[in-house]
């Protein structure tokens, strides 16, 4: 989880994922994405809090706000799994990668494999440059 995750209750974080799905939204939209039916009053003041809390930000089309999450969603994502990888693979890449292709399920094509070796020999040529 990324830092900016860490300070987020459950339903902002959830507030946070709708705006990276979307890119942007109307708190319409955020509302009818969150699960457990919320009024819309609720929605529109933790869309404020976040606002307020710097985590998101809104522009106004006519009557609306359209709101969007400060963070870029590749700065938050990269955030988020250095967090992941730190808390439960102790820092591990190698622990990752041996996870993911030995969990039950992980069933890899011959081009997601093939994919995954390029992305390999790059690193290694990168690496000893």
């Amino acid at each position: 989880m990324s830092r900016l995750h860490q300070s987020l209750s459950r339903r902002e974080r959830q507030i946070i994922d709708i705006l990276y799905r979307r890119g942007r939204a109307t708190a319409a939209e955020v509302m009818q994405d969150l699960p457990g039916g919320p009024s819309d009053s609720t929605v529109r003041t933790q869309l404020r809090i976040l606002e307020g809390k710097g985590h998101v930000t809104h522009t106004e089309d006519g009557p609306r706000f359209v709101y969007a999450a400060v963070v870029p969603r590749h700065s938050a994502r990269r955030s988020a799994l250095r967090h992941l990888v730190d808390t439960f693979f102790d820092g591990s890449t190698e622990k990752v990668v041996t996870a993911l292709l030995g969990a039950d399920g992980a069933r890899l094509s011959d081009v997601e494999l093939d994919r995954i070796a390029a992305l390999i020999d790059k690193a290694r040529k990168d690496g000893s440059t």
